[in-house]
């Protein structure tokens, strides 16, 4: 039976499946970061290759009939064909498809294998693929590709609020009570120095994204406008992907994945949703259930030509497994 080696790559952790033509879940296993970006395009793929030979007992490769890898740091179309062609150089499978892991959170939550996805994590992007196969899709590099959001952002915006409320620049907020009370510490300052001397780990500041939301949720003013922004980011971005694929006035399923959008907070959820019915009526909003690298299985067995029960084995496996 052929097999599928499904990859989603992530910036902080590698996740591997391998999977029967049935349907059918042989392995999974977990490995590090895949940061193409950092420490390039080889040693990116090593930590793929690593993975998968211990996946399957120290095989060599081929290790699948199709390698469908869904990765961080495949942002742009030469960045996937670099990332192909070195998968394909090592043999890894018969064949090999890459795409970014934007493309594995649509196809882990729609219905069908088109759609639009947002993913509201660490930071911000989002992709579509049409009923033709169409693809619209952002560069997301930050600040300088025209993003914002993400758990990093809104998590700089929090210490930024109570900075400005504790010094008396801005208006007084419960952010500055958050980061005081979250950290231990006796003021905004003390964490700001400590974070200067590289004390507190900044990644760390994530950590705030929650209480964000529960600040929100009890009237605080500056935690609202950040949600409120947040909402509409995701949706505009939602939007553009809907229009450049002609899908504003289509039944389709726009697919929300990332920490900060499957955690559910219900006020983020009630904008977004809002926002989306005042452009594109007939979308419907879905809040990713299953993880990524279940999208890279489905979208492997859709290379396969496998049949739909194949496909619903799969998505039984991982609901499960979560």
């Amino acid at each position: 039976m052929r097999t599928v080696l499904a990859v989603d790559g992530g910036n902080s952790k590698t996740r591997l499946a391998l999977v029967a033509e049935d349907g059918a879940v042989i392995a999974t296993g977990t490995a590090g970061p895949f940061v193409p970006h950092s420490v390039g395009v080889s040693a990116a793929a090593d930590v793929v290759e690593r993975a998968a030979g211990a996946l399957l007992g120290g095989a060599a490769p081929p290790y699948a009939d199709v390698l469908a890898a869904y990765l961080a740091g495949a942002d742009f179309p030469e960045e996937e064909a670099a990332l192909r062609a070195e998968f394909a150089a090592r043999g890894c499978a018969k064949e090999v498809s890459v795409a970014n892991d934007t493309f594995a959170v649509l196809r882990a939550g729609a219905s069908r294998p088109w759609g639009v996805a947002v993913v509201c994590g660490a930071g911000m992007n989002a992709a579509g693929v049409s009923p033709t196969g169409e693809t619209a899709r952002f560069p997301a590099l930050g600040r300088m590709s025209g993003d914002w959001g993400g758990g990093e952002e809104l998590a700089d915006e929090v210490l930024w609020h109570a900075a400005r409320a504790e010094d008396g620049r801005g208006p007084a907020t419960a952010l500055a009570g958050l980061v005081v009370s979250h950290f231990g510490v006796p003021g905004v300052a003390e964490l700001i120095l400590a974070l200067h001397a590289g004390e507190v780990d900044r990644a760390r500041l994530h950590e705030l994204v929650p209480g964000l939301f529960a600040a929100a949720a009890e009237g605080d003013a500056a935690a609202t406008d950040l949600v409120e922004r947040q909402a509409a980011e995701v949706a505009v971005m939602a939007e553009v992907c809907l229009r450049r694929l002609d899908l504003l006035d289509t039944s389709v399923e726009v697919v929300l994945g990332g920490g900060v959008l499957t955690a559910g907070h219900p006020t983020m959820l009630g904008l977004i949703e809002a926002a989306l019915a005042a452009v594109a009526p007939r979308a419907d909003l879905v809040v990713a259930g299953l993880p990524p690298v279940a999208g890279a299985a489905l979208a492997g067995l859709d290379l396969l030509g496998a049949a739909e029960d194949a496909r619903a084995r799969v998505r039984d496996h991982f609901r499960r497994s979560r």
